[in-house]
């Protein structure tokens, strides 16, 4: 059987002279001329204003309140928070607001943090997956992903493991509405289903058991600076803890930036009082003081937003929309003073 022949020489591995090799189909090349380019410029200015209008106008319909609790009135728990001794003592303050007009519709309730950043890459990593979706090898014996938050003080696997389940937020807050006419009343809220649906019902699992949540987890310790084992997070619903908490799921999805808020409720509007949304008037937080922020010199504040089609109270989208219209129109008008200026220089020159 003959041996195909490798060309040699110097043109042995130029492309075969053909219409797709030698670039040479059939395309589509713009002729840019003023009369083309100009009225994309100015239509691309009218366009990004009247968007950057429209999503300025929804923005201001959301309404947005936020409330600083990390000393103030929480002066004491503040500085009780400073001396890791008294991590195990309860501390609760109380926070009065003035909610200035109603907030209509359906309200959220975040706690956001200020200077914590949870987009490093050594913290982001510190954490065992395979453990938070239920399996037991990991339970039993956590990835060293999660060093040197793998194992509690008394030895055992701490569940879940790693730095950011570590470093959980673990205030817990209740809102009051004090009506001019009648007693206070307690603001319900929703906290289940503030969770995205992916995490909770596919990334986050409880270990498989078939006895109580306790016993799936026996064996294991909570971690490091937890005050409660991860089956006992939520002591009113026994169907919202161990890994699939909701708290827990929101907390575990890193923020991006080092301010940020996360949601803790949502208005729950079965009640009268409640039913159109919040009404405008005064309000108390009771808090249940327990995260420390003097460590990174951060600050704790609760936000309460209303939300549209568009999210919460963001005005860098329309803002950036604003001003690319400027920019955008700025550089028509340069252009078209350009084209003016050639084209009469042009015409005194054939005269």
């Amino acid at each position: 059987m003959a041996k195909k022949q490798v060309a040699t020489g110097p043109f042995a591995r130029r492309p075969d002279n053909s219409a797709f090799k030698q670039q040479r189909l059939p395309a589509w090349y713009p002729f840019l001329t003023p009369h083309t380019v100009l009225p994309v410029f100015y239509g691309l200015s009218l366009v990004c204003v009247l968007l950057g209008i429209w999503l300025l106008i929804t923005v201001q319909n959301t309404y947005q309140l936020k409330v600083d609790y990390t000393n103030g009135s929480c002066n004491k728990c503040f500085e009780m928070r400073k001396y890791p001794t008294n991590a195990t003592e309860n501390c609760v303050c109380t926070v009065s607001f003035v909610l200035p007009k109603a907030f209509p519709g359906d309200v959220f309730f975040y706690y956001g943090l200020i200077n914590f950043h949870q987009n490093l890459r050594r913290y982001m990593a510190s954490r065992d997956d395979a453990q938070l979706v239920g399996r037991k090898t990991s339970l039993k014996a956590p990835s060293t992903y999660c060093d040197p938050f793998a194992y509690s003080d008394t030895g055992l696997p701490a569940a879940p493991c790693g730095a950011v389940a570590n470093s959980k937020f673990n205030d817990s807050f209740r809102l009051v509405h004090h009506p001019l006419d009648g007693p206070a009343v307690p603001i319900p809220l929703h906290r289940k289903g503030i969770a995205w649906y992916t995490d909770k019902n596919i990334k986050f699992h409880n270990p498989p058991t078939n006895t109580t949540i306790q016993g799936a987890f026996q064996g294991t310790a909570p971690p490091l600076y937890w005050q409660k084992p991860v089956y006992n997070l939520d002591p009113v619903d026994p169907n919202n803890n161990g890994f699939i908490n909701d708290d827990l799921i929101v907390w575990m999805r890193a923020a991006a930036f080092p301010n940020f808020k996360k949601l803790y409720g949502i208005l729950n509007r079965g009640h009268a009082l409640f039913s159109r949304g919040l009404p405008a008037g005064n309000y108390s937080i009771d808090i249940a003081y327990n995260f420390p922020v003097q460590y990174f010199q951060g600050r704790k504040e609760v936000v309460v937003s209303t939300v549209t089609w568009f999210g919460g109270q963001n005005y860098f989208l329309p803002i950036a929309y604003l001003v690319s219209s400027g920019v955008i129109f700025t550089a028509a008008i340069i252009l078209t003073v350009v084209y003016v200026k050639v084209g009469r220089d042009g015409k005194n020159m054939e005269e």
